[in-house]
C-alpha cells in the first residue's frame, strides 16, 4: 500500500519526497513536508506551495483527498483503493506482505556451547533469529540461518571429562576426585548413563577414552539442543562446525599477516584490535601455539566472508557486548569490509512464576531450561513475549500471566479476535467466496479506520525488519486486536444490511492476523 501511495504521489511531484503517517487518522493516512523544503527554491511561502501541489492529484483514483494543512500536504486513500487491496490481500493471503528484495544475509543465531541443553537466555536470541530469518524471508531477502557448532577447544575436553568422572562415579562406583571447573547438572549423570549402555562400563575405566567422550557427548547435546528447538518450531538451515574450520586456520592466519596487524610479545600472538577502537589488543595465538579462542571467530568469519553474502547478521548474548570489536578488527584485518557484520545483542531475561522467581532446574545445573518453560507456557507465548520488546532491554514477565484469558495476556487476546471473526461467518452462514467480491464502500469512519489498520501489515513488517525491533509486530498485532474487539463490540454485524461489507472487513484482519502471527512462528487459533 504505501509502495503504490509513493509511486503515485513521485509521478505527479516528479521529486523526491519523504513520506510520513499523522498521529491521528483524522488528519489523512499520509503526509509530506515538501513544500517546507521547497520554500526557498520557489520563493513561495510552504502554504503556498502546498495548495498548489494539492491540485496535481484532482482526478487520482488512489486518492480520495489531498488537502493542504498548514505547509503539509496531506493524503486520504479512497475506499476504492482500500477495497482493491483488500480484495487482493483475502484472494492471495500467503502473498501478503510480500516484497522482492536483491540482498543475501547470512544469519547466525544461538550457536550455544554443545555442553548442555538450551537455557532460557539462549532461547531470547533463538526466537528473535528465527522470527527475523521469517519476515526477511517473507519480504524476499535471500537469507541463510545458521548455527555456529562450539565444538572445539577447552569446553569440549570439560565435557568429556564431566561425563566421564560421573561414569566412574555412578557406573564404576569408585570415588572420583573432581577439578574445580566442570559441568554441573543431572544431565550429566544422565549422559553418563547413556554412554554406559551405548559404549559399555569400559569407556570409563582409562582416561584415554576422555577424547571419545567430548565426541559422543556433543552430538547427543546437539541431538538435544535440535530437539529444544523443534519445541518452538526452530529449524536451521546448516550447521557449521568450528573444529572443522581448524585446518584452514594458516591461511587466515596469513592473511593476518599481510595486514601487518599482528605482532608478538611474550611469546604469544596478538593482533592490534585497538587500532579499530577496542579496549586493548587481543591474543590469537597461546604461548603454546594453540588458538585461541577469539581464533576461532577469525577462521569463522573468513568462512563467511568468503561465501560472498551481500550482508552478515549475529546475534548473540548481551553479555558478549566486548567481543564485537575485537572480531570487527580481525574482519577488517582479514581484508573485509567490516561494516557488512551487524551484531545484534540479546539481553538476559528474569521470569518470575506467581511473582516468585522460576524454579531453577536441578537437571542443568541450576538454570532455567528452555524446555522446562515451553512445557509451563507453551511455544505460542514464549514466542510472543520474547518478541515485546527490543531485544537489547532487559526482559521481566511472570508466566502465569499467559494463564489469563482476558486482554492482560496479549497472545489469547489476539487468538480470540481470530476465533471472534470465524464465529461471526459461522453465524452468518456465509463464506469468504460469499463475500470476498462485495465493495466496501460508504463505509462509517470506525470501518474505514479498522480497515485501513488491517492493511499497514507489509509496512509494519518492512518496518521490523529493517530496524530489528520485532516488538513493532506484536504491537501491531495487539492494536489491531483491540481494534477488532472495539468495533464487535460497538457494532451489530450479522443480519444488519452492511452484515456482507462487515464480513469482509473482518476476513481482512484475519488475513492480517493469521500472517502476522505465522511470521513471528505462532499458528492463529480458530476458537477458543
Amino acid at each position: 500500500m504505501k509502495k503504490r501511495v509513493i509511486q503515485a504521489v513521485r509521478d505527479e511531484l516528479q521529486r523526491e519526497f519523504i513520506l510520513e503517517k499523522p498521529k491521528d487518522l483524522s488528519f489523512g493516512h499520509y503526509a509530506t513536508p515538501i513544500a517546507f523544503s521547497l520554500a526557498k527554491e520557489l520563493r513561495k511561502s510552504p502554504m503556498v506551495i502546498a495548495d498548489e501541489l494539492c491540485k496535481k492529484f484532482e482526478n487520482s483514483v488512489i486518492f480520495k483527498e489531498v488537502i493542504s494543512v498548514k505547509g503539509y500536504i496531506n493524503f486520504r486513500l479512497s475506499e476504492e483503493f482500500l477495497d482493491e487491496y483488500a480484495s487482493w490481500a483475502i484472494s492471495n493471503e500467503s502473498e501478503f506482505g510480500k516484497s522482492d528484495k536483491t540482498e543475501s544475509i547470512l544469519l547466525e543465531y544461538v550457536s550455544a556451547n554443545p555442553t548442555g541443553p538450551l537455557h532460557i537466555g539462549h532461547a531470547r536470541g533463538a526466537i528473535l533469529g528465527d522470527s527475523l530469518y521469517r519476515i526477511g524471508n517473507h519480504l524476499g531477502y535471500k537469507i541463510t540461518s545458521e548455527y555456529y557448532v562450539n565444538d572445539a577447544g577447552s569446553q569440549m575436553a570439560m565435557l568429556g571429562l564431566s561425563i566421564f568422572l560421573s561414569g566412574r562415579e555412578n557406573v564404576l562406583k569408585v570415588e572420583v576426585e573432581w577439578p574445580q571447573e566442570y559441568y554441573r547438572g543431572e544431565y550429566i549423570v544422565d549422559l553418563a548413563d547413556e554412554a554406559n549402555e551405548e559404549l559399555g562400563a569400559v569407556v570409563f575405566e582409562d582416561e584415554k577414552n576422555i577424547e571419545q567422550l567430548s565426541v559422543w557427548g556433543k552430538d547427543k547435546m546437539m541431538e538435544l539442543i535440535k530437539s529444544n528447538l523443534a519445541d518452538v518450531d526452530i529449524e536451521f538451515e546448516q550447521f557449521v562446525s568450528e573444529k572443522s574450520l581448524y585446518n584452514k586456520w594458516n591461511d587466515s592466519f596469513k592473511k593476518l599477516e599481510e595486514s601487518d596487524k599482528i605482532f608478538i610479545e611474550d611469546g604469544k600472538t596478538w593482533i592490534r584490535s585497538t587500532d579499530l577502537g577496542d579496549e586493548k589488543d587481543r591474543v590469537v595465538i597461546r604461548e603454546d601455539g594453540r588458538p585461541t579462542y577469539l581464533a576461532g571467530d577469525v577462521i569463522y568469519h573468513d568462512n563467511k566472508y568468503q561465501r560472498g553474502y551481500d550482508h552478515y547478521i549475529n546475534i548473540w548474548g548481551a553479555d558478549h557486548h566486548g567481543y564485537i570489536s575485537r572480531v570487527k578488527a580481525a574482519i577488517n584485518f582479514l581484508g573485509y569490509d567490516e561494516k557488512k557484520l551487524e551484531v545484534i545483542l540479546a539481553q538476559m531475561v528474569a521470569l518470575l512464576k506467581g511473582g516468585e522467581p522460576y524454579k531453577m532446574s536441578k537437571r542443568a545445573g541450576n538454570f532455567i531450561l528452555m524446555s522446562d518453560v515451553v512445557k509451563d507456557v507453551g511455544s505460542d507465548a514464549l514466542r510472543f513475549v520474547f518478541l515485546s520488546k527490543k531485544s537489547d532491554t532487559h526482559l521481566d514477565f511472570d508466566v502465569d500471566m499467559f494463564k489469563q484469558e482476558d486482554s492482560s495476556n496479549p497472545i489469547f487476546y489476539i487468538n480470540y479476535a481470530h476465533a471472534r471473526i470465524n464465529q461471526v461467518f459461522k453465524k452468518s452462514g456465509k463464506t469468504l467466496e460469499d463475500i470476498k467480491d462485495i465493495k466496501l464502500e460508504n463505509l462509517n469512519d470506525d470501518a474505514a479506520n479498522l480497515l485501513y489498520s488491517a492493511l499497514l501489515l507489509p509496512e509494519i513488517l518492512e518496518d521490523a525488519f529493517e530496524s530489528r525491533q520485532l516488538q513493532k509486530v506484536t504491537e501491531y498485532l495487539k492494536t489491531l486486536s483491540a481494534s477488532l474487539h472495539k468495533f464487535y463490540n460497538e457494532n451489530r454485524v450479522v443480519g444488519e444490511k452492511d452484515e456482507e461489507k462487515f464480513l469482509k472487513l473482518f476476513a481482512m484482519v484475519g488475513v492480517s492476523i493469521r500472517v502476522g502471527l505465522k511470521l513471528i512462528g505462532i499458528e492463529a487459533k480458530n476458537k477458543m
